[in-house]
């Protein structure tokens, strides 16, 4: 099965009136994806897109059965849009917003720790994210859809231009993705490579994994862990900024070397130390996967 969303599973588009919002939440539904509703405080009662419009998520998940949403909502303003997501019922979240203050997404991550257990808890990637992608089925996010081929690959990254060149280079040579996942660039985010990695792996559909990565962050180096004690599938990595020279800052927030193990040269000798093979530069990111598929 998909993980996170497929066909059937019913999309809720918070800030859908927006002109962004607007914009992606029709490339969606042009997409396949079951878009039901959209939230925007003071719209409620309305229709936009052919789609009723709530001023609540509650209000949406009652009347709709909404189970994942997408913000769409100013910076100033998502990390409400997210905590008013896990209160409402929404189960799996995409936060496109790019802005957020740090110190807002730590009262996000705080809340949805506190408000239920591992199991219960809303699964949330962002911000600043391209989206979730299994496709074919349902795209929940800013990607060109028709770049991903359908197929076994699980796909994970911090920067989303390199996730569309990823998916681009696996489809010239015939090899698909089974779900595609942003987790965001901002230094604190709703979902790290390891917590994505753990769905890939109980998943039925993906046979490998790829994850994006760059400068910045312990993240790399704990998928690198994960990867060595815990998967059974086999997975290929790139690391951006092998060039950055230490305390220097790239575009994502998150992507600063502060400490030892953050740059891209450890990561990738960590990466490789765990058995993970490493693509040495953008441009061979799908070759290295066709050359663990052994396709």
């Amino acid at each position: 099965m998909s993980i996170f969303i497929n066909k059937k599973t019913p999309v809720l588009v918070q800030g859908l009136t927006g002109r962004m919002g607007s914009f992606h939440a029709q490339e969606m539904i042009d997409y396949g994806t079951n878009v039901v509703a959209g939230v925007t405080p003071g719209k409620g009662g309305t229709t936009h897109l052919g789609r009723p419009v709530f001023n609540t998520v509650k209000d949406a998940v009652e009347a709709t059965g909404a189970e994942a949403s997408i913000i769409f909502v100013p910076p100033a303003y998502a990390a409400d849009g997210i905590m008013e997501a896990a209160e409402g019922g929404i189960k799996y979240c995409v936060s496109i917003t790019d802005g957020i203050p740090t110190h807002d997404m730590i009262r996000v991550k705080r809340y949805l720790f506190a408000r239920a257990k591992p199991e219960d808890r809303m699964i949330l990637t962002g911000p600043n994210c391209a989206g979730t992608i299994s496709p074919g089925k349902a795209m929940l996010g800013i990607m060109p859809g028709h770049i991903y081929k359908q197929g076994n690959v699980g796909l994970i990254g911090r920067s989303g231009t390199l996730g569309y060149e990823a998916a681009s280079q696996m489809k010239e040579l015939g090899i698909g993705i089974s779900t595609g996942v942003g987790i965001g660039g901002d230094p604190i985010n709703g979902s790290s490579f390891v917590e994505i990695l753990k769905h890939f792996e109980q998943d039925d559909e993906t046979e490998a994994v790829l994850i994006i990565g760059e400068i910045g962050g312990p993240q790399e180096a704990e998928a690198a862990e994960y990867f060595q004690k815990h998967m059974t599938k086999p997975m290929a990595a790139y690391i951006a900024g092998l060039t950055a020279p230490p305390g220097r800052l790239m575009g994502h927030a998150g992507a600063i070397v502060s400490s030892s193990g953050e740059s891209a040269a450890e990561k990738v000798e960590m990466l490789e130390d765990a058995g993970v093979m490493v693509s040495p530069t953008p441009s061979d990111m799908g070759s290295t996967m066709a050359k663990l598929l052994k396709v």
